[in-house]
């Protein structure tokens, strides 16, 4: 659907704890978008990276103010 930049596509993926071949969205440099599931995983995966980055600052992201 070049007119809104969207494209539909299959891929394998699991979902829901599902794993099978799929349909995605796909924007117009072919990525596709992320499931819900998978934008919580890469949100928290960057929560971890970011508290790891503080802990070595010396700063406990843990701690209240």
């Amino acid at each position: 659907m070049p007119e809104i930049g969207l494209g539909i596509g299959a891929d394998r993926g699991t979902y829901q704890g599902i794993t099978r071949e799929w349909l995605y969205w796909y924007d117009q440099q072919e990525t596709r978008f992320l499931t819900p599931e998978e934008r919580i995983v890469q949100a928290e995966q960057r929560a971890e990276r970011l508290a790891a980055q503080l802990r070595a600052l010396g700063i406990d992201p843990d701690a209240g103010d």
